[in-house]
């Protein structure tokens, strides 16, 4: 039996459902007799253990069960018959005895509904379309990239070598090979000594002034000098101490990059060495990734607009589970980068306002989608997962990944439902087009 539900505050709710205390009882004695079939005691056969001793045993645990088992039915029950949409789950508390008649057992349910979501007017939403063009520039450098990740080094100096025409000495861009030891008040330190150690010049991999020093060495030279650490170093115990390093050039390499000929055009995939089906396919790929992250920006600007122009109350209930969900998140993240998250109390307040934020979207989202009728199709999704397997070597692979799962194939209906609603918002507010550079578009230069 419920009372009626008390409203508490815009979205909280109350209700109280009491049970007769017999038929509490007569339930748990009900479990309890199923359980002493199989019930084991010391002294007693198996199904043989008197009822007194299966009840002092499993007494509370299936007492608990039952009410559990009540409160959720009798909740459920009430929330259909009132047609409550309940966000996240209830707090279910036991009523004192004040006010709980004599034979019964009540408790208070409280929880909270989900908000109705007013979608203000689109037409005076102002969005941002981000647009950015691949040009023969992008290829080139793609190419650059591409040769520098197959050079390979030849020892400078040597007959046909580069480097031929004098002592060769180490520059930026060779590769250094060096024995080095460092002192801090003339004595070693841990980490500071290596045999053999090879870095590239220029590279950035060394502290600067430790290039610096190898620079305009010649194989078999040795220098001495200071080298301060940063205060954020690493290495803690020499973090903010100044050390004399000495280091002897060993070996000195110069750095060959493939030329771009029909053998590197094999390498990258072209069957049959063309240089212009290479610049293509490179040029297609460059394509796909812009398009992924203009998309990207365009739609987060789209969410911004939808979120000003939207009127809701956001459900604690929903934001609560979020924030742990991001906080599980977060620890499988460390865990996959070698760190042990289980020592680790990450504070809930980091995660508070991303999880507000996506659990109003959320809610804006399934608002527009179901106003407007933009469920995801199975052509949009078939569509959308072979263009994912485009840029895999084995496109039927991923095919089968993807169809084989239906969770997977939720993950790909939630990203058409969003584009559905990103062209939907397009095509209804006020778009001003953005071109952004490519190195800004990936991250390799400042954006203005």
């Amino acid at each position: 039996m419920a009372t009626a539900v008390e409203t508490l505050s815009k979205l909280e709710r109350r209700i109280t459902l009491t049970f007769p205390l017999a038929d509490v009882q007569a339930e748990v004695e009900k479990r309890l007799k199923v359980r002493a079939r199989t019930a084991k005691a010391p002294g007693f056969r198996p199904g043989k253990v008197p009822m007194k001793m299966v009840a002092a045993q499993f007494g509370y645990q299936v007492e608990t069960e039952v009410l559990n088992d009540k409160v959720g039915r009798a909740f459920n029950d009430v929330a259909v018959e009132n047609n409550l949409r309940v966000a996240g789950y209830p707090k279910i508390e036991p009523k004192t005895s004040e006010g709980v008649a004599d034979g019964s057992l009540a408790f208070d349910a409280t929880f909270e509904i989900y908000p109705e979501v007013v979608i203000g007017d689109l037409s005076s939403a102002e969005v941002e379309k981000t647009t950015s063009a691949v040009s023969d520039t992008e290829i080139d450098k793609t190419l650059d990239i591409l040769r520098k990740q197959r050079v390979h080094y030849h020892v400078k100096g040597e007959q046909g070598a580069h480097g031929d025409g004098g002592e060769p000495v180490a520059q930026n861009g060779d590769r250094a090979t060096v024995d080095f030891v460092g002192k801090i008040d003339g004595v070693e330190f841990q980490g500071g000594k290596a045999d053999a150690f090879p870095f590239v010049l220029g590279e950035g991999r060394m502290l600067p002034e430790f290039e610096a020093a190898t620079i305009g060495l010649k194989v078999g030279e040795s220098k001495t000098f200071p080298l301060a650490f940063p205060a954020d170093y690493h290495g803690k115990d020499v973090a903010g101490k100044t050390a004399e390093f000495t280091i002897t050039l060993k070996k000195l390499e110069w750095a060959h990059m493939p030329e771009v000929d029909a053998e590197f055009a094999k390498s990258l995939g072209i069957e049959d060495g063309d240089l212009t089906k290479m610049r293509e396919d490179i040029k297609r790929n460059l394509e796909r990734e812009v398009s992924a992250r203009t998309k990207a920006k365009t739609k987060d600007s789209v969410m911004d607009a939808l979120i000003k122009v939207s009127e809701l109350e956001v459900p604690k209930a929903l934001v609560e589970q979020d924030i742990e969900r991001l906080v599980e998140m977060a620890h499988q993240d460390m865990a996959q980068r070698g760190m042990d998250p289980k020592g680790m109390q990450l504070p809930r307040e980091l995660f508070a306002a991303q999880a507000e934020r996506r659990v109003r979207l959320g809610l804006i989202l399934a608002e527009v989608v179901k106003t407007n009728k933009l469920e995801a199709t199975e052509e949009q999704v078939k569509a959308q997962v072979e263009d994912f397997a485009q840029s895999y070597e084995d496109p039927q692979q991923v095919l089968k990944y993807y169809f084989s799962d239906r969770r997977r194939l939720a993950e790909v209906e939630a990203l058409v439902l969003e584009e559905n609603v990103v062209n939907y918002v397009l095509g209804k507010s006020k778009v001003s087009e953005k071109s952004v550079a490519f190195d800004a578009l990936m991250g390799n230069q400042p954006q203005a």
